[in-house]
């Protein structure tokens, strides 16, 4: 059964033609839309692999993938407006640690998922990759962010 306008109505920026691109960090542009099936536990990824942010020291640009991963309680993050957040943090001086983290917060803020994992995979600078990995889960999904988490950790062994 497809969506109907009372679905849509917190969706403003899928299919406007009048899209503001904002080169600053603005986490007000995320917008949500109701999952249709929140008796299911259900895994939704999301993958930018165009990620761009700024070095906090240096100002130099600094580039990855982004892969978020969630299973959604009442609200699911629209995927448009998802972009428009994430190439707001085009010129956003942080460390790699701490986009992961500020992204997973915001998505957290605006969703209430059941669980949300926000990995970057950043490209090497002076010869190091930085690869952070946050998780979080309600009451129910405890086991989940201690096994992700620890299976996280197993990847990077190899």
């Amino acid at each position: 059964m497809p969506r109907n306008n009372d679905e849509l109505k917190g969706v403003t920026l899928l299919g406007n033609q009048n899209t503001k691109y904002e080169f600053g960090y603005t986490p007000e542009v995320l917008e949500t839309f109701d999952n249709k099936h929140p008796e299911n536990d259900y895994l939704v990824t999301l993958h930018c692999p165009e990620f761009t942010s700024l070095c906090p020291k240096t100002g130099q640009p600094d580039f990855g993938r982004i892969i978020i991963s969630y299973i959604p309680r009442v609200r699911m993050v629209e995927s448009k407006s998802l972009k428009l957040y994430l190439f707001s943090f085009r010129n956003h001086g942080d460390f790699h640690e701490d986009c992961v983290n500020i992204i997973m917060k915001d998505l957290i803020a605006l969703m209430d998922p059941k669980y949300i994992e926000v990995k970057g995979l950043f490209n090497p600078r002076g010869g190091i990759s930085i690869l952070p990995f946050a998780n979080y889960g309600d009451a129910d999904h405890q086991d989940m962010v201690k096994q992700r988490l620890l299976a996280n950790l197993d990847n990077h062994k190899r």
